[in-house]
């Protein structure tokens, strides 16, 4: 018997990651009641008809690594807030809730990704992890 070689994020394509990233970010867009332009700016402005057509067709989306770092980011964001804040709608919310902490500046964390800077994502990311000893 032939042992397999473990499949890591790094070994799979960008094209066998699309589907399921379009999908993941679209359940979280819906999760923080997110519009349309929010959801293009976080993903980098990709074209409405691109967007219109991934989210149709997410088994045929082809994302970018730009978009999929993009959506790693937001996906890693949903996660440690469902760890910090064990009550769903209490977790969701708080993207959009001001923040004092210094990154924030009093702002939300929301404001803060809708930046359009993918270094955005991974500051607020970073944050929630630090918050929860990650």
């Amino acid at each position: 018997m032939a042992l397999r070689t473990p499949r890591t994020a790094a070994s799979i394509s960008p094209d066998a990651m699309s589907p399921a990233a379009i999908r993941a970010f679209d359940n979280i867009a819906r999760l923080w009641k997110l519009d349309l332009d929010m959801q293009l700016t976080l993903l980098g402005n990709p074209p409405r008809s691109t967007f219109y057509k991934w989210k149709k067709e997410p088994d045929s989306a082809r994302l970018g690594r730009d978009t999929l770092e993009r959506i790693s980011y937001i996906l890693g964001i949903y996660k440690a807030l469902q760890i910090l804040l064990p009550e769903p709608a209490v977790a969701d919310g708080w993207i959009h809730k001001p923040n004092s902490a210094s990154i924030f500046g009093g702002k939300s964390a929301l404001q803060r990704m809708l930046s359009g800077n993918v270094a955005d994502l991974y500051v607020v990311r970073q944050y929630l992890d630090a918050m929860r000893g990650g």
